[in-house]
């Protein structure tokens, strides 16, 4: 339950800033600026690698704040610093080849489910 709290909690906080993120790109760039997700997840995925070295090799940290930081506020600023980080996870292991397989079908499927559910939406509103 403390792990559950902890993603919660955190959760919470990466929502809020990624929407005050893009808030201030909105607001700094008058409307149409799309470049505040890619901001988010580049800074997501450079925080998310500091955490984890840090964790890992200065720091005996719990999973509750693992989950907190990782999970909770990182993974939801942005996704996509999850994807990164298993993609890390795949290379350092050596496995190149499931690397690339979950790079790209990570990429394709995500695209192609959206197109599908905006698809599937619009034929049924419309």
């Amino acid at each position: 339950m403390k792990v559950l709290l902890a993603v919660a909690i955190g959760g919470a906080i990466g929502a809020v800033a990624r929407f005050q993120l893009s808030q201030s790109f909105i607001k700094s760039f008058s409307g149409d600026f799309i470049y505040n997700i890619m901001v988010a997840n580049i800074i997501g995925c450079f925080l998310m690698g500091v955490c984890y070295e840090f964790m890992n090799l200065k720091m005996n940290v719990g999973l509750e704040w693992r989950a907190f930081f990782m999970v909770g506020i990182l993974a939801s600023f942005t996704t996509f610093s999850s994807f990164a980080l298993d993609v890390f996870i795949l290379v350092e292991r050596g496995n190149l080849l499931n690397a690339g397989i979950y790079i790209l079908s990570s990429v394709i499927f995500s695209i192609f489910g959206l197109f599908v559910g905006i698809y599937i939406m619009r034929s049924i509103i419309t």
